[in-house]
């Protein structure tokens, strides 16, 4: 296998993790506001950076359709707005697996990142971003499992 098909496999198991927590989230944990972030927020957060973090440059990134630039971060002043819904999140995810497809087939992995803030080359980025992925998703499983013994199975590759 390939480097590229390697991270390609990555980055779909880890958006399948996702995919699960998404799926299997209550309706009321979806927007419970006693967290600091409700669990939409958080996997908007996700898709939003998997997507950006796919182009070649900062420059390159055309935003999902239904995007909005005041939740992208992990500020807490998001409690007030009006949250996605699973559907709509599921949606971007699956915008998300087809750019992994397209988009690292197409990358040159010795490249500088494409965004100065990340010193390193489109290789490391993929890391990186597959590890953001899996922090965040991560985070929802264990949020699943305190809620009530939901469980998100493994995914260990495409």
């Amino acid at each position: 296998m390939s480097i590229k098909e390697s991270i390609k496999s990555q980055h779909h198991a880890t958006l399948m993790m996702l995919r699960g927590a998404i799926e299997k989230c209550p309706n009321n944990l979806w927007v419970d506001s006693d967290y600091i972030n409700p669990f939409w927020h958080i996997a908007y957060h996700v898709l939003f950076y998997t997507h950006f973090y796919l182009q070649p440059t900062q420059e390159d990134f055309i935003p999902w359709e239904k995007h909005r630039d005041d939740i992208t971060s992990l500020e807490p002043s998001v409690k007030e707005l009006e949250p996605y819904s699973k559907e709509e999140l599921l949606e971007y995810l699956n915008l998300c697996l087809a750019q992994v497809e397209s988009q690292v087939n197409a990358m040159n992995l010795e490249a500088e990142s494409g965004f100065y803030w990340l010193p390193f080359n489109k290789l490391e980025l993929q890391i990186y971003n597959i590890r953001h992925i899996q922090q965040h998703t991560g985070e929802l499983c264990e949020r699943l499992g305190a809620h009530g013994e939901i469980e998100v199975d493994w995914v260990g590759k495409k």
